[in-house]
C-alpha cells in the first residue's frame, strides 16, 4: 500500500472515531478504538508488536561502548544493571544507543547531569511520555506529569491538596489501623509470599482510601497499575497491546461511574471530601475532565502507578535490603529513631522506578555531548542513585547516612513526585509496626523481579516471620 492510499485510511477512520467520541461511553470508546487498531493493522498488514524474548545479557566488559543497552527489561532480573552502568557512569555518562527496541535513546547516568536535566523543563520537555516506548497506537493517555507548564502546575494543583500536610495529619491514624490489620494477620514461623500478602495489600487499601473507590473492590486499582505500567511497548514489560485494550475498559468505566455519582453528590449538597476525585471535580482546569477521555484516564492512570509501584516495591526493597544487609536492620531495632532516615534510604537503594524520560525541545550540548532537537533523553534515576561521586559505598545500605534525603528517586524540580511524603509515611508506619511486632524477617529465596525496564519491582518473595520477644 502506497503513502498516499495510507493517509486516506488513516484520516477515513480517524474522521470516523471523531464523531462519536463526544457521546459514546467511555468503555465503549476504549473497545471501538481497540476494533479500529485491529482494522488498521490489517489493512495495512502490520502485525501486533512481538513480545520481547529474554536471553542472557552478556558481561559489560565483553562489549564495545557503542554496544551497551541500558534499555532491556531483562536487566534488573539478571542482576547486570549495576555493571552497566558503572561503565558509563565512568566512561560515557550521556551515552547514545540508537538500536534499542525503544528507538535512539541518549543514556544520562551521573547524578549531576541527570539534576540538571531534571530541573530544566524548557530545553528538556517532558511531553509526550516519561515511559521510554510509545503507548499502544490509539490509547495515548494524557496525564500531567507529561506535560509541561503551565499546563502541568494546573492539573496538578487539581489535586496536590490530597497530600497536604494537614490531610497527612488526619490520614496517619487510619493508614496505622490498616497496617496493623494487615501485619497481625500474617503467619508466624511459616513461610509465604510476602508481596502479595504485605505490599500489594498495603498498597491497595491506599489506593482506594485516595481514590474513594470501593474498598472490597481495592486489588482492580493494582491490577490496571500493572497492565498499563507492563506495556510491552512502553517498558519492554509482559502486557500486550490486546490485553492492555481488553483490561482499560472496565477501568474507563468504574472510574467514570465514580465520577458521575460524587458529581451527583456534590450536586445534592454533600459536602466536598479530599479524595482525588472530588478534587478533580473542584478544580476549574479539570473539572470537565471526564470529557476528555485520554487526558481522564491518564492522570488516573497516573495517581494509580505513582501510588503503587513506588510505596510498594520498596516495602519489599526494605525487607530484602535487610537481608542483605543484616548489621543494618540490627541496628534499627536498637536505635528506632532512625526510622525516617532509614526510609529515604531504603527508597534511594532500592529507585522503584528506574527512569524518567525527556525529549529535547532544541538543539544542546549536555556533558560534551551534542544532542539534537526531537532526541529522547532517558534520565537513570537508578543510576544516579549509585553514583559515587555523591554518594560514599552506594551499593551498601547505610540507615543513618547523613545525605540519603538527597536521592532522586522521586526526581527534582516542576515534576517532582507528588505523594512523596505520603509515600514516605507509609513506609514509616510500616517499619514502626514490623518492629514492635517481629524480631527477624528472613528472605528465604532470591526474590523474583518483574519485567521491566521502568519499574524496579519484586513479583515474589518468600519470607519468614519470627516473633519478637515479650
Amino acid at each position: 500500500m502506497n503513502n498516499t492510499t495510507q493517509q486516506w485510511v488513516d484520516e477515513k477512520l480517524t474522521r470516523a472515531l471523531d464523531k462519536v467520541q463526544a457521546t459514546v461511553p467511555m468503555d465503549l470508546q476504549i473497545k471501538g478504538m481497540h476494533l479500529f487498531q485491529k482494522a488498521r493493522r490489517r489493512v495495512l498488514k502490520r502485525p501486533p508488536p512481538l513480545p520481547l524474548v529474554e536471553t542472557p545479557l552478556p558481561a559489560v566488559d565483553s562489549l564495545p561502548l557503542e554496544r551497551i543497552d541500558v534499555t532491556s527489561p531483562f536487566l534488573y532480573r539478571q542482576g547486570v544493571w549495576k555493571s552497566y552502568f558503572q561503565r558509563l557512569r565512568d566512561e560515557a555518562p550521556v551515552h547514545w544507543q540508537g538500536q534499542t527496541p525503544f528507538g535512539g535513546v541518549w543514556s544520562i547516568t551521573r547524578y549531576d547531569d541527570i539534576l540538571a536535566v531534571d530541573k530544566d523543563h524548557e530545553r528538556f520537555s517532558a511531553e509526550p511520555f516519561i515511559i521510554m516506548g510509545e503507548t499502544p497506537d490509539g490509547l495515548a493517555l494524557e496525564m500531567f506529569i507529561a506535560m509541561d507548564p503551565p499546563r502541568h502546575d494546573r492539573q496538578r494543583l487539581a489535586v496536590q491538596g490530597v497530600v497536604a500536610p494537614k490531610n497527612l495529619q488526619e490520614m496517619e491514624s487510619l493508614i496505622r489501623s490498616r497496617v496493623q490489620e494487615v501485619l497481625d494477620e500474617l503467619p508466624v514461623g511459616e513461610a509465604f509470599d510476602w508481596v502479595p500478602r504485605v505490599s500489594i495489600e498495603l498498597t491497595a487499601r491506599m489506593l482506594a482510601t485516595l481514590l474513594d473507590f470501593p474498598y472490597e473492590q481495592r486489588h482492580k486499582l493494582v491490577f490496571w497499575s500493572d497492565l498499563i505500567s507492563g506495556s510491552t511497548e512502553a517498558t519492554g514489560g509482559t502486557s500486550t497491546a490486546d490485553e492492555i485494550f481488553e483490561g482499560i475498559p472496565e477501568m474507563a468505566r468504574q472510574f467514570a461511574q465514580l465520577w458521575h455519582d460524587k458529581a451527583a453528590r456534590l450536586a445534592a449538597g454533600e459536602q466536598p471530601g479530599f479524595d482525588l476525585i472530588t478534587l478533580l471535580q473542584s478544580s476549574p482546569d479539570t473539572r470537565d475532565l471526564i470529557k476528555r477521555p485520554m487526558e481522564f484516564l491518564g492522570n488516573l492512570t497516573l495517581l494509580i502507578v505513582g501510588g503503587n509501584d513506588t510505596t510498594r516495591n520498596s516495602m519489599s526493597g526494605g525487607v530484602y535490603a535487610f537481608n542483605k544487609f543484616p548489621k543494618e536492620f540490627a541496628k534499627l531495632k536498637a536505635n528506632p529513631g532512625l526510622i525516617p532516615n532509614m526510609v529515604s534510604e531504603v527508597i534511594r537503594w532500592q529507585t522503584p522506578l528506574a527512569y524518567m524520560r525527556r525529549v529535547a525541545t532544541q538543539d544542546t550540548v549536555l556533558g560534551g555531548q551534542f544532542i539534537r532537537k526531537g532526541d529522547k533523553l532517558v534520565m537513570w534515576y537508578a543510576s544516579g542513585n549509585r553514583d559515587e561521586r555523591k554518594f560514599d559505598q552506594p551499593d551498601a545500605l547505610i540507615i543513618d547516612r547523613p545525605d540519603a534525603r538527597q536521592h532522586m528517586a522521586f526526581g527534582f524540580g516542576v515534576h517532582r513526585c507528588m505523594g512523596n511524603r505520603l509515600a514516605e509515611l507509609q513506609l514509616k508506619i510500616l517499619w514502626e509496626e514490623l518492629l514492635a511486632r517481629f524480631e527477624h524477617i528472613d528472605v528465604l529465596a532470591e526474590p523474583e523481579i518483574v519485567q521491566s525496564n521502568f519499574v524496579r519491582g519484586y513479583s515474589k518473595m518468600m519470607v519468614k516471620l519470627t516473633r519478637k520477644a515479650v
